[in-house]
């Protein structure tokens, strides 16, 4: 992998080495990213580029939304909260290898759209916002797509911003339209 994965903690980076065990790596330790570390970030995402992958909560969105201000052409990896939760505690470590290798493979860049493709018109009417289940439609539409789970304006933020084309979405909405309950 050409990319530097960054991650908030210690423990995601051992469960990302156990999925790409060449894998250079960077950790956050959380919130308070230092000087030190955003230094190490900033020279990987101008000589590699990096891919930042962080817990499926708020806090890992938080961070996300820092990482991805200060690197806007930065990849992005999403695990879904279901396959990175263990004992009511989410977070990457929590996720198979298997998952994590995935989420490696579906990475999305922020798109260069200047007109937005998604409006709140096509999540409604996709039964991704306003319905029981809308939740749980995102968070599958999310993991199939590469752009993890999110609010109803999240979720759209994303669609557009990782350039997710129409024919992706209805692709997407084919397989979980297909299964039960959902």
């Amino acid at each position: 992998m050409k990319e530097v994965i960054v991650v908030e903690g210690k423990n995601d980076y051992h469960a990302v080495k156990r999925a790409e065990p060449k894998a250079e790596i960077i950790t956050t330790s959380g919130f308070g990213i230092s000087a030190e570390t955003m230094a190490r970030i900033k020279r990987a995402y101008k000589k590699r580029g990096v891919i930042i992958l962080m817990d499926p909560d708020h806090v890992g969105e938080i961070i996300r939304k820092k990482l991805a201000a200060q690197f806007p052409k930065a990849k992005h990896a999403f695990v879904s909260r279901e396959k990175a939760i263990e004992n009511d505690d989410i977070g990457i470590e929590n996720a198979q290898p298997g998952e994590i290798k995935r989420a490696l493979s579906k990475v999305r860049t922020t798109g260069s759209q200047i007109e937005q493709e998604f409006n709140m018109d096509d999540l409604l009417f996709a039964k991704l916002t306003i319905s029981s289940k809308s939740a749980k439609r995102r968070a599958k539409l999310g993991a199939l797509l590469g752009i993890g789970y999110g609010n109803s304006k999240t979720f759209l933020k994303r669609l557009n911003q990782f350039d997710v084309t129409r024919e992706e979405f209805n692709e997407g909405l084919k397989k979980l339209d297909g299964e039960q309950n959902v």
